[in-house]
């Protein structure tokens, strides 16, 4: 007896983001020079010359995964500001802070953007892409909050502030410089 059972096949989108979803752990893990395209090929279950058939470069594959956390970021503060209990702008910064305090609990987003960072200094097309993403995130800041200046900068300094205390997990170690530097900041 014989069935007949189509094989379906993933379309080039889906393997697109299966690759990116795979590459933001891979990338996320051991930064933009520790992996490898064998390894987000072998973890997607590709052949590694499938994830250069989707993106021609391993800086390439690296600027998307960098993109889609900025685009990820992005929709955080979106929500954040449609869920702001007010519209002053120390209201809605309050509300990105949090939100964005919140993302970056999930350490594989927080770790792409230590990396990116990294990166950015001797990798021009990171560094294209970070630049790029801040400033998407700093007119977007801007625009939701109506604040100053001084308010969108701080806003920024307080998130770097809190990539440190997350990064080294300040808030195991109970000291004077840690309660300086915590001061006011909410992770979770």
């Amino acid at each position: 007896m014989t069935t007949n059972r189509t094989r379906q096949l993933s379309t080039a989108d889906e393997r697109r983001e299966t690759v990116l979803t795979t590459a933001i752990g891979a990338f996320a893990a051991r930064g933009y020079w520790g992996t490898t395209t064998t390894e987000v090929a072998k973890a997607a279950g590709i052949s590694q010359a499938y994830v250069y058939r989707l993106f021609p470069s391993k800086e390439s594959l690296f600027v998307a995964v960098v993109e889609r956390c900025f685009v990820q970021v992005r929709g955080a503060l979106e929500q954040a500001v449609a869920a702001a209990p007010g519209s002053s702008a120390e209201t809605v910064l309050r509300a990105m802070g949090d939100a964005y305090a919140r993302l970056i609990s999930d350490n594989d987003l927080m770790l792409i953007q230590l990396h990116a960072q990294a990166a950015a200094v001797s990798e021009p097309a990171v560094r294209e892409a970070v630049r790029q993403g801040y400033a998407r995130l700093v007119e977007y800041v801007r625009g939701a909050s109506g604040g100053s200046e001084a308010q969108v900068q701080d806003f920024f300094a307080r998130g770097m502030l809190c990539h440190l205390l997350v990064s080294m997990r300040a808030d195991e170690v109970e000291a004077p410089w840690t309660r300086t530097l915590a001061a006011g900041i909410t992770h979770y």
